[in-house]
């Protein structure tokens, strides 16, 4: 968005999301044409962006969908995307998640502990069915990215540690109502340096020696996703790189005959589309800060306040010399800040601000703390 869409933007209350569906279908088409030059299969992570439009658009691209609760299992349904397409991951998966899930003959569940198989288990054979399931497996790989969003090593939460397999295997045989169809990975989220991913393919073909050696091979290998987009300038480079990151898979995953592999991509396909629409509130001019208070907050975007995460910030009204602000909300928490001590042109009540790459986990993690009132999506073409 730039300053030539603010006649549009005038016409609509603040705070609100702002989605630009012309970049999201070239950057869904990009990322299609990469992966199939590979018949790769891309599954759409729910959890970046769940909104009707942005679901619809996904869907034309022939994407599956990647859900991490019951509810995002629902919302893919809904949104038309068939169950054979829909995978099913989440460290605390529920029975009745569970249930739903077999109900609805989704195509795998990514399981994250033996007692997880054991409770699939259970409920497949109650409902006289049969589970598809993937092993997510702990690779022990850095994604080098940062600490809260990274889950590919041993300290974190999520998948069977290595030397939890040797045990497991034997199980399988006393599961008739389980299927093991794969192995699953995904080491982090917002992955900018992609030599994550080239030790990643190292691992992941260690692993499948590991299995075969035991007997064992897959018709499916997921490799999760993760892949980062560009924060600090995303006007430059608002699409990611899908060529290089497709690239390093085929180059360097040793895929068996016949495999099919998959990935899970959120934050990389929807990002850059979605800006954060905001209104300047007050001005507070102090000896060391001045502070820009603006209408939207930390319920309307939770990564800087979680994470320190950094959003690109434009005053799309003020062409007046720059000057330095802390950036914050509404919110009664210190922690409610977009920004300290950055640039931007002399600003004044009622200028409208954009805080850019607002598309994944923006809209998903907004809150009604302080009974805010959850803020409208704007959608422009």
């Amino acid at each position: 968005m730039s300053k030539q869409h603010l006649p549009v933007l005038a016409k609509h209350a603040t705070p609100f999301y702002l989605y630009d569906l012309g970049l999201l279908r070239t950057t869904l088409d990009q990322a299609k044409t990469e992966a199939q030059q590979y018949g790769y299969h891309v599954h759409y992570a729910l959890k970046a962006n769940a909104n009707a439009p942005i679901l619809a658009e996904i869907l034309e691209r022939g994407f599956g969908a990647d859900c991490v609760s019951g509810n995002e299992v629902k919302r893919a349904l809904e949104a038309g995307f068939t169950p054979e397409n829909i995978v099913f991951a989440g460290v605390g998966k529920s029975d009745a998640e569970i249930n739903l899930a077999l109900q609805s003959g989704i195509f795998c569940f990514n399981c994250e502990s033996v007692q997880e198989l054991e409770v699939i288990q259970e409920l497949a054979a109650a409902q006289g069915k049969t589970a598809q399931v993937a092993l997510r497996i702990n690779p022990n790989v850095d994604a080098y990215t940062h600490k809260y969003i990274t889950t590919g090593l041993e300290e974190n939460k999520f998948g069977i540690n290595t030397w939890e397999l040797e045990n497991l295997l034997p199980n399988f045989s006393h599961w008739p109502n389980i299927k093991l169809i794969g192995l699953h990975f995904h080491i982090g989220s917002q992955i900018t340096d992609l030599r994550a991913f080239e030790n990643l393919c190292g691992r992941v073909n260690e692993l499948q020696d590991w299995f075969e050696a035991r007997g064992y091979t897959f018709p499916h290998l997921n490799v999760g996703g993760g892949l980062g987009v560009n924060y600090q300038q995303p006007e430059e480079h608002p699409i990611a790189d899908f060529k290089e990151y497709f690239g390093i898979f085929n180059r360097l995953l040793t895929k068996r005959p016949g495999q099919q592999v998959h990935f899970e991509l959120g934050r990389a396909l929807v990002a850059q589309c979605g800006s954060l629409i905001s209104k300047v509130l007050y001005l507070k001019h102090g000896q060391k800060t001045n502070f820009v208070i603006l209408d939207a907050g930390m319920t309307e975007l939770m990564r800087p306040a979680l994470y320190q995460a950094y959003h690109k910030i434009e005053n799309l009204t003020s062409n007046l010399p720059a000057k330095t602000y802390d950036v914050v909300g509404p919110i009664c928490e210190s922690s409610d800040c977009f920004a300290k001590g950055i640039e931007l042109p002399e600003t004044h009540r009622g200028d409208l601000v954009a805080i850019k790459t607002a598309g994944a986990y923006g809209e998903v993690m907004a809150s009604a703390y302080n009974l805010r009132d959850r803020v409208q999506a704007v959608y422009v073409d």
